[in-house]
């Protein structure tokens, strides 16, 4: 059997392709179902683009090879696609976009835009061999138990990575990258939580809060959530992005909170308070009490000095912690590294 393309997975990435290349067109995927991790993405509602989606917001050693396709198909492309769909959609923090419904909505369709162009899709089929010919590739897969030879002029590969192996997520993609010569960098979990190898937050587990998160060399504004394993949220994802293990972080508990200002005031009006029960007016009430383990705060609001609560504010501002690691694959929403865009196009 014979193709023009050849779309190797049925992510995102494959179903797109298969929408705008044109010819007779064969997407082929080992999942039950395509856009599995459409499905759990956003928390099931699908966070499928980003206001503020642009060149300068792609993290990559080489920066200028999404600038193209990032002009040729923009944002407010995908928005006028899901538009014509009638999938309604609302706005969250940062400019990130969400389904009001399901994340099912966006893989009917891409599911839809697909047929409506005629390509074939195939699941529950799996690559046996894969081998550059003369004018295109051969394909030896196999599908509902019979072994089915295939050819195509242009074979796109859209497998992803190694997130999330639960889904499906091999590493395929670096595997065929090696066998055609392809250089590759590090692949490491991104987008993951931070784990403490001695449960360190575990009576934390559960407790949000806004913080600003850092490193030598990057910073997040975003929410915090402690975890029984460590850290994560927003912020902690981000950061993980730019992490190494061995590098400590640094967590500012307190990022937009005149904290000084506020105890000097309160400490005039209301001396006989406690310190930690004006504190928990500010932080989660198990943090003030987690953090009174390491941070001198006990006494009333008058027993403060300016010396004191400068200290206090300073601890606060610049906690510095040590993870272990990260949870992995095994939660990492993408991988960083991968196959060296350097030698592509």
């Amino acid at each position: 059997m014979r193709f023009d393309t050849i779309i190797l997975g049925a992510g995102a990435a494959g179903m797109m392709c298969a929408m705008h290349c044109g010819g007779r067109v064969l997407v082929i995927d080992h999942a039950k179902a395509p856009g599995e991790k459409i499905r759990i993405s956003g928390g099931g509602r699908c966070n499928f683009t980003n206001m503020y989606a642009g060149p300068a917001n792609f993290l990559s050693q080489n920066p200028h090879f999404c600038k193209s396709a990032l002009a040729r198909y923009t944002q407010w492309d995908f928005i006028d696609l899901v538009n014509r769909h009638d999938i309604a959609w609302h706005e969250k923090t940062l400019g990130q976009l969400f389904c009001d419904g399901s994340s099912k909505q966006i893989v009917s369709m891409l599911v839809n835009e697909m047929q409506r162009v005629g390509t074939e899709l195939w699941l529950q089929t799996s690559l046996r061999d894969l081998r550059k010919t003369e004018d295109g590739f051969a394909l030896d897969v196999e599908r509902e138990g019979q072994r089915i030879d295939l050819t195509c002029t242009n074979l796109v590969l859209a497998t992803g990575g190694k997130s999330i192996p639960k889904m499906g997520a091999t590493g395929l993609a670096y595997d065929i990258a090696d066998q055609f010569g392809l250089s590759m960098t590090e692949t490491r979990a991104a987008l993951v939580p931070l784990t403490f190898s001695n449960g360190e937050f575990k009576d934390l587990s559960g407790v949000s809060l806004p913080a600003r998160l850092s490193n030598d060399r990057t910073s997040f504004d975003e929410a915090l959530l402690f975890t029984h394993r460590g850290l994560s949220g927003p912020s902690v994802l981000q950061l993980s992005s730019f992490w190494r293990e061995g590098e400590t972080i640094r967590v500012n508990l307190i990022p937009d909170l005149p904290l000084f200002d506020l105890l000097k005031e309160q400490r005039q009006s209301g001396g006989r308070k406690a310190l930690t029960t004006e504190l928990a007016k500010h932080l989660p009430g198990r943090l003030v009490d987690y953090l009174g383990q390491h941070i001198p705060m006990s006494g009333n609001l008058a027993d403060q000095s300016d010396a004191k609560l400068t200290d206090l504010v300073t601890a606060l501002s610049g906690w510095s912690l040590l993870p272990s690691g990260t949870e992995g694959y095994r939660t990492a929403e993408v991988t960083l590294g991968g196959i060296d865009t350097d030698n592509l196009s």
